[in-house]
């Protein structure tokens, strides 16, 4: 232990600080997915399926009412202006400040309608821009923290909320008749109790609210990047509120149990591209860009293997989340999570055009993947139901994917002297194997017997193998060095 904890003291505060914000990630999704079947059993399927439709609006909504400022331009202003950091954070607080005011005052004046519009109540939509407000203000704060590398604030307010919002929501949930609403309460109250101060912090070391030089900066790198993060909004959100609007509440509560059960392991997601993300840059920086194809192929085929596991365990899983009423989430969970290997994969392609600030090639890509994932929910939800959300889902990421790689392929071509990173055949083969198996497991699930020799195969396998998975997984996490 001593030696462990010597090694860790002697870590460079950089890294010990990426260790530590992987940490908060898997807090905040870790503790909401372990009483994920507390809330299924507190509500029904309609009940549930109105909480996340809600959470759903909440993400589309807060695109145009935050701009995203405390995301991508306030992280990369901090740096850019380290010298006046406290004067952009006040100033980009006060500018979301006023456009959350607006807004709601845009609300208030015609509140019947967008009621009707959203499916929600006046309660549940001033709730939201409370909400809305709050976790921008800690976005901004947590940036803050992160590029400082002070992470030790951070990990205890991520560990508190996400400890709260749960405990909180259930005492609600328990009290009241209006049981979709007082979740939403519990989630306002924790989020601003645990959040104001930091606000407050942000305001009173900046001293300025307002600042023409920092308005005009965020906003003139913001807004045209806006129908990009609005399209992957509606990519990941928009399918919940069709199914609510076109088939029913229950099948929306269904739905939303498999999807957020498959996004589990997005965390392996975020941990594999925290890894390597830095890797991949200095090697684009350094025209080195074979060098990135090894461990491209085999975090890709990492993401594959645990995405396949989710789906042969798929039954269980839903039977410990969820009560039988849900059953039927286990036939969307196969392809929403071979929707996640897709997320990761475009990823490692999309770092191309970020690095050399390719911002066009990034948008169209984003808004033809949202656009299509609306026409095809109207599609095939009305004439397949609701499961088909998941396959057109699964579509839709894939042609996503398959645009970033197209236009990685162009980014090459102008910027890298036309060396491609990446063999098409072995990216088609892993990627080919992967959906085979997928889909393979899928119908395995009338068939216990089979599907439970498929597990116990492929548990043999992977023992037999185990040395050559570790090699593959340390090789993966020394990226870096």
């Amino acid at each position: 232990m001593r030696k462990f904890l010597d090694k860790y003291r002697n870590m460079p505060v950089q890294v010990r600080a990426s260790f530590w914000f992987l940490i908060c990630s898997f807090m905040q999704k870790g503790i909401s997915t372990i009483t994920t079947p507390i809330f299924t059993r507190l509500f029904s399927t309609a009940e549930y399926g109105q909480y996340n439709v809600f959470n759903s609006w909440l993400s589309i909504v807060t695109v145009f009412v935050t701009l995203n400022l405390s995301s991508g331009v306030y992280a990369q202003g901090l740096v850019k202006f380290d010298d006046e950091r406290k004067i952009l954070s006040s100033s980009l607080q006060g500018l979301m400040t006023v456009l959350v005011l607006v807004w709601t005052a845009i609300y208030l004046v015609a509140h019947d309608f967008w009621n009707g519009l959203l499916g929600l109540t006046t309660v549940q939509m001033l709730a939201m821009m409370v909400m809305i407000w709050a976790t921008a203000a800690f976005g901004f704060w947590a940036n803050e923290q992160r590029v400082s590398y002070q992470y030790k604030n951070l990990v205890i307010l991520t560990f508190a909320i996400s400890l709260a919002k749960p405990i909180v929501g259930i005492v609600f949930v328990l009290l009241a008749e209006d049981k979709v609403t007082a979740r939403i309460l519990g989630l306002v109250l924790v989020e601003l109790v645990g959040y104001t101060a930091l606000y407050v912090i942000q305001m009173r070391r900046g001293k300025m609210f307002f600042s023409t030089k920092f308005w005009k900066y965020a906003l003139t790198f913001n807004l045209p990047l806006l129908p990009h993060y609005l399209s992957l909004t509606v990519l990941s959100g928009a399918d919940r509120i069709m199914i609510k609007s076109m088939v029913g509440e229950s099948e929306a509560g269904i739905y939303s149990l498999a999807y957020s059960v498959s996004l589990i392991m997005t965390l392996f997601n975020t941990s594999l591209m925290q890894t390597v993300s830095p890797w991949i840059y200095q090697k684009i920086k350094s025209k080195n860009i074979t060098d990135i194809a090894p461990i491209a192929y085999m975090t890709m085929s990492a993401i594959a293997g645990v995405n396949l596991l989710l789906i042969v365990f798929a039954p269980e899983i839903v039977a410990i989340f969820a009560p039988s009423s849900y059953y039927e989430a286990i036939y969307v969970i196969p392809p929403v999570a071979m929707s996640v290997y897709f997320m990761f994969s475009y990823d490692l392609f999309a770092k191309f055009a970020f690095y050399y600030e390719k911002t066009k090639f990034i948008m169209i890509a984003s808004v033809i993947g949202g656009v299509l994932n609306i026409v095809l929910n109207y599609i095939f939800i009305g004439l397949c139901g609701y499961k088909a959300a998941g396959y057109t889902t699964l579509a839709c990421y894939m042609i996503y994917c398959f645009g970033h790689y197209i236009f990685m392929r162009m980014v090459c071509r102008q910027c890298c002297d036309g060396i491609m990173p990446y063999d098409t055949k072995k990216i088609v083969g892993v990627t080919g194997v992967f959906l085979f198996a997928g889909f393979g497991l899928l119908f395995t699930y009338d068939y216990p017997v089979i599907r439970y020799g498929v597990i116990i195969v492929v548990m043999v396998i992977a023992f037999i193998k185990r040395k050559m998975i570790v090699g593959i997984v340390k090789k993966i996490m020394v990226v870096k060095k």
